[in-house]
């Protein structure tokens, strides 16, 4: 006879009972094919309900632990082949994570300072939607983007980026890398991708996984050529015409021209906009994407609010030509669109309230003091007798050129020696040895007293050794 002590239950009975039988089971206590009594004998003999029997033999029978034979009653499982783990045990795989290396000066930091977010403003707008905007909230999302957003960034492109767009147009999404797979799926795996070199690695590893063939075209003094495209034989070209990555140039508007006649030479070749930060440019107003010249839909527009609010929104744009935004819907408008609507509301509100664009101007009066602060101190430093700024007019990060009979890797490894992260411009070269000895600072979260301190290091280092 089968009796438990519900008096110790301190939660629902059938959840006691459902547990005890289990333990009593795992343990061994009762063994493989051994018959339960049945619910009217097991409620009689421990004072409870048939209900209470029922809720907890269902509960088992689901697990796999007992089973019922018709008219004969339940029996226990044989657990030969079930996994059984203890909830109170500490689990640990030892699985292995990579993780950053700790500096204790990271001059090539792409962060943001918190204390530049509105958090008092995202907070209150927040609450407004989640007050104002119940229903809308739970409705799933179009493919696109719910469409008070795609029309608030249509809005803002035309006032801020000079974009004529239909909302219709502008895919939303959780970071620009999830667009990077969608344009593979929609202009198809058989084209050959070329990436600006030197360039952003992770874009190369990303179409590599997407069993994309990519081919690097170099840069001269005014960003990619039309001779590097047409040498490399590539269909589809990646490039960061605004502030390109890492290199900081701007291209002109007479190579922006010569990149277009390019794509329009040829009914399958496109150009992909990554336009990552360009609204931080330093003096005058943001250039006019490649976008805003097309006259031949052939550039497909990719944007992201992670340097303007955060990197941890996640919340990117793309903004499509109009054959490509119709095959889009006809194909794959099964996609679900991977951006909540709880940010994708409160992000509408903050474009549509003005906030976005208050927030951008000050943020750009805050990064031009900020940078002329960060280059008086090198400037300023026992470093500076060996160390030029290569200028440039917009983005969150600027170049470095060290004096020095060192190769990069060993710069490298004597700033490390000295607590001191400092990426090389070779280090994003895909061919090729890459110029030596510049290097990238970002200064969009540099604590100007841990600049100091990682310049002074720096100066102890003997720069003249090979």
């Amino acid at each position: 006879m089968i009796t438990y002590d519900f008096e110790e239950a301190g939660e629902p009975l059938y959840i006691f009972l459902y547990k005890s039988i289990k333990k009593d089971i795992l343990s061994g206590k009762l063994r493989p094919h051994e018959k339960l009594p049945s619910k009217r004998t097991f409620a009689r003999n421990n004072g409870i309900s048939t209900i209470t029997i029922q809720n907890a033999y269902d509960q088992l029978i689901s697990e796999g632990y007992i089973y019922t034979v018709p008219k004969k009653g339940y029996y226990v499982s044989s657990l030969d082949k079930m996994v059984h783990q203890d909830l109170k045990a500490k689990v640990n795989y030892n699985i292995r994570i990579p993780s950053d290396e700790d500096y204790e000066f990271d001059l090539s930091s792409n962060r943001i300072n918190p204390d530049n977010f509105p958090f008092s403003i995202w907070n209150r707008l927040s609450r407004e939607i989640m007050n104002d905007r119940k229903e809308d909230l739970m409705k799933i999302s179009p493919t696109a983007g719910v469409r008070e957003l795609r029309e608030a960034i249509a809005s803002h492109l035309k006032s801020f980026r000079g974009m004529l767009v239909d909302p219709d147009q502008i895919m939303i999404g959780s970071g620009t890398e999830y667009f990077y797979g969608l344009i593979v799926q929609l202009l198809g795996r058989d084209k050959v991708y070329v990436i600006e070199n030197p360039g952003y690695r992770k874009l190369e590893k990303i179409y590599r996984k997407q069993d994309i063939e990519s081919r690097f075209a170099s840069l001269d003094e005014k960003g990619v050529t039309v001779d590097e495209l047409e040498k490399s034989g590539a269909e589809v070209a990646h490039i960061c015409p605004n502030h390109h990555f890492p290199t900081g140039i701007t291209m002109p508007a007479s190579r922006r021209y010569e990149i277009l006649s390019w794509a329009n030479s040829d009914e399958g070749r496109y150009i992909i906009e990554d336009d990552y930060d360009s609204e931080f440019r330093i003096t005058g107003k943001p250039i006019p994407p490649l976008f805003s010249i097309d006259a031949c839909e052939k550039v497909i527009y990719i944007n992201t609010f992670s340097k303007t609010l955060s990197p941890t929104i996640r919340v990117s744009y793309m903004v499509l030509p109009v054959h490509l935004a119709n095959l889009f819907y006809r194909t794959m408008s099964f996609y679900a669109c991977t951006v909540s609507n709880f940010e994708q509301y409160t992000l509408y509100k903050f474009i549509s309230d003005g906030y976005l664009e208050k927030h951008i101007n000050r943020m750009r009066l805050y990064y031009l003091r900020k940078r002329k602060r960060i280059m008086d101190i090198i400037s300023m430093s026992g470093l500076s007798d060996r160390c030029s700024m290569i200028e440039n007019d917009s983005g969150l990060h600027f170049l470095i050129k060290i004096d020095t009979g060192r190769k990069d890797s060993s710069i490298k490894r004597k700033l490390k020696e000295h607590g001191i992260k400092l990426n090389a411009l070779s280090e994003y070269y895909f061919t090729g040895e890459g110029e030596q000895h510049f290097f990238i600072v970002n200064y969009s979260n540099l604590d100007e007293e841990k600049l100091k301190g990682a310049l002074k290091a720096a100066a102890e280092i003997n720069w003249s050794q090979r």
